[in-house]
């Protein structure tokens, strides 16, 4: 038994998936499926994938049905970081065009730290420790 993330998107699973692949160190896509034709998403897109985020595997999926809900910042993927430019550089691509709950600053728990929802509605908190 395991337990994994799950992260549904509504179109944009792979430009998600690419950026946090991209943006957090030891990252990469394990696997990809995806849509084929007379499947309910377009072809060609993702239905689901399986990528290793710093070693936590996240499963990523693209509902071609709209929802009347998305993520909320109560379950956040949290990062702790191992030095100053690696939390500056994940902070300012993935906070790009996203929102920001508790801005980069020390809250007393630890030297740094921020928590934000990214672009596509995750959310994420940085830290470092």
């Amino acid at each position: 038994m395991k337990v994994t993330p799950f992260l549904m998107f509504e179109g944009q699973a792979e430009e998600a998936m690419t950026l946090y692949c991209e943006t957090i160190p030891e990252s990469r896509v394990l696997d990809v499926t995806r849509y084929g034709p007379d499947e309910d998403g377009p072809e060609g897109t993702i239905k689901l994938a399986r990528a290793s985020i710093a070693g936590t595997e996240i499963m990523i999926f693209n509902s071609p049905v709209h929802h009347a809900f998305t993520f909320t910042p109560a379950a956040s993927l949290f990062v702790d970081c191992s030095s100053d430019q690696e939390q500056e550089h994940i902070i300012g691509v993935l906070s790009k065009d996203g929102a920001f709950l508790m801005p980069a600053g020390n809250y007393g728990f630890s030297r740094r730290f921020a928590w934000f929802n990214d672009r596509f509605g995750v959310s994420w908190q940085i830290n470092l420790p």
